[in-house]
């Protein structure tokens, strides 16, 4: 994925609408329709969100007579997880130290 796509990925998932439109995908193909029902805005909105994850390469439309599925293209999820990859050995320290100094902390409080 060159860093542009990427750039617009992760662009693309800054706004929750998007991220739980992507939620819905997971679970399968899904209308247009579909994937407006929870949300409080206009059909026009829901489909400039979509047209930016399509743009993201996060999703794919086709068209199937009047209906106009939506799906999941995940490849470009998994760019954004190897990016953020190093960074887990980092929280996973940090949350090692923090629980070594409750630990200290219990074992301290247990004595008095």
């Amino acid at each position: 994925m060159s860093t542009d796509q990427l750039s617009l990925a992760l662009s693309a998932l800054a706004h929750p609408a998007r991220r739980a439109i992507l939620s819905k995908l997971v679970s399968g193909e899904r209308t247009v329709s579909e994937l407006a029902e929870p949300f409080d805005m206009t059909g026009p909105a829901v489909t400039k969100h979509l047209k930016v994850l399509e743009r993201a390469g996060l999703i794919e439309r086709s068209r199937d007579a009047q209906r106009r599925p939506c799906r999941l293209r995940a490849e470009p999820l998994k760019d954004i997880h190897d990016l953020l990859r190093p960074y887990q050995r980092f929280w996973d320290e940090s949350f090692e130290r923090l629980d070594a100094l409750l630990d200290e902390e219990g074992k301290d409080g247990g004595e008095e």
